[in-house]
């Protein structure tokens, strides 16, 4: 790769800590190289505190793209000069791009998931959901499904520290799509959660909850909620089949995992960026 830089070589990154474990600048080098880009991918740790002088930089090395990740997100989005729809009522990004100095953010998490359910043959148009979860990864799904016209979106958390996190999604998702019927709801209660998977055609794991190879754990204690004509989704992509979908397929629901979403989001973040396809790596 090294070989291949010039006086004129894009620099393009990502943002955030720990950045060690990310696995974006080989999945990104990789496509620069088979599209014959002149171009690189760096991963640059910077904590919340850094993120201002981040983006300082990126301005000033004239950086095109790249990626925000944790705990950036929401920090991020405060510096720049203009939002995606789905990035202003998350209040968050994962992706940006600089076009002459002018920074203009995205959020491609919840694109990703929909583009993930949309490769089972699950369209959102027009469905009932039940999405589990109010942190970053939950309510992206939650907007972008807003945006895909979903017919309904009830949202269940525990009344935590981010119940609040939820309400203000409710809030900003009504201000964009006053019509939709969007309301958050307390997970503890056991017999309303039951009575909206019931009547929903999609239930949606945006927690951590059964996140992590050999965990047993699930969001969903009572497996009498499934239905079969129920399709299961979770935002974990490890283990690939959390014990969330290894229960609903016992029930003869359908289920979706979380690992066509990772790569999803990050075919969306790559186009917008660059402005090309994402070439995939061959198995």
């Amino acid at each position: 790769m090294l070989e291949g830089i010039s006086g004129r070589t894009k620099l393009y990154g990502l943002i955030g800590s720990p950045v060690g474990h990310s696995g974006s600048p080989a999945m990104y080098n990789y496509a620069f190289e088979q599209l014959e880009m002149d171009a690189v991918y760096l991963a640059f740790d910077v904590d919340v505190e850094g993120t201002e002088k981040a983006f300082d930089a990126v301005k000033t090395f004239g950086m095109p793209g790249g990626n925000v990740t944790m705990p950036c997100k929401g920090e991020a989005a405060k510096y720049m000069d203009e939002l995606s729809p789905a990035a202003q009522m998350v209040g968050a990004i994962n992706t940006f791009t600089n076009v002459d100095g002018k920074l203009t953010g995205h959020i491609t998490d919840g694109m990703g998931f929909v583009d993930n359910l949309m490769a089972h043959d699950v369209d959102p148009k027009g469905k009932k959901f039940v999405v589990l979860g109010t942190g970053g990864a939950a309510t992206a799904i939650q907007v972008q499904l807003a945006i895909e016209e979903a017919a309904s979106i009830a949202i269940f958390n525990l009344k935590d520290a981010f119940f609040a996190n939820g309400e203000r999604t409710v809030e900003r998702v009504k201000e964009h799509y006053p019509e939709l019927d969007i309301a958050i709801y307390d997970l503890a209660d056991a017999d309303l959660l039951k009575e909206k998977v019931a009547e929903a055609d999609v239930l949606i794991n945006g927690t951590v909850v059964g996140m992590g190879e050999g965990s047993t754990r699930t969001p969903i204690s009572d497996t009498s909620i499934f239905h079969d004509e129920l399709v299961v989704a979770d935002a974990i992509y490890n283990p690939p089949k959390t014990q969330l979908l290894k229960d609903a397929e016992e029930k003869g629901c359908k289920t979706v995992g979380g690992s066509g979403m990772l790569l999803a989001q990050g075919k969306a973040a790559f186009k917008i960026f660059t402005g090309k396809e994402l070439p995939v790596r061959p198995k």
